[in-house]
């Protein structure tokens, strides 16, 4: 079983599968370590401080209907954090994002318009992925940890989030689609597969 704590180091950094690293990279690596662990109650208030600002970010840079005001809802993030599946990224001791990784099928996931899935195995998706703007690579480092954990991944994000967009094919993922979420909106859905449960 994985520990619910885990450091991410240069070395993973480097590897990244069997990928070159970039001067970029390099750089990003070199930042004092980033760990990763599960969230507690206690992190709420900083976890809200957090997506407060990523909220604002997004409606500066094109992206206002994503997240509504107080989304992603107080009683969700409880919710992920009492299923062990909200996480916190911290640096020199200071909570800097924070993100849901929950493995299982996803519902919004069932159906794909204007393209399909690249693998049915297991998977894990990535949700509520947020930063407070102050670490480089922190999506980087949240995909890396994620893929420890399982090497199937998906994740969806809004037309007008074009940066998002730009992180995660940069981080390997494939474009398959579009899904709907729960309130009907359209987002695009993306895909990586590493590896698949035997």
């Amino acid at each position: 079983m994985k520990k619910s704590v885990q450091k991410v180091g240069m070395e993973q950094l480097r590897s990244c599968h069997g990928q070159g690293t970039s001067a970029e990279e390099l750089q990003d690596s070199q930042i004092s370590e980033v760990v990763i662990k599960k969230a507690q109650a206690g992190d709420l208030p900083r976890i809200l401080e957090i997506y407060a600002y990523a909220r604002k970010f997004m409606k500066r840079t094109g992206n206002p209907n994503q997240w509504k005001e107080n989304a992603p809802q107080k009683e969700v993030l409880e919710a992920d954090i009492r299923a062990g599946q909200l996480y916190v990224v911290r640096q020199e001791n200071r909570m800097t994002g924070v993100f849901a990784l929950v493995i299982g099928k996803d519902p919004t996931y069932a159906q794909i318009e204007q393209g399909a899935w690249i693998s049915e195995s297991e998977y894990g998706t990535l949700h509520r992925v947020a930063g407070d703007g102050t670490v480089h690579g922190l999506f980087r480092r949240i995909v890396l940890f994620s893929e420890e954990k399982i090497g199937h991944l998906r994740i969806d994000t809004h037309a007008d989030n074009h940066i998002m967009q730009h992180l995660i094919l940069k981080n390997g993922f494939e474009q398959c689609g579009i899904i709907h979420i729960a309130d009907g909106s359209e987002r695009i859905a993306y895909e990586k597969v590493v590896s698949v449960a035997s």
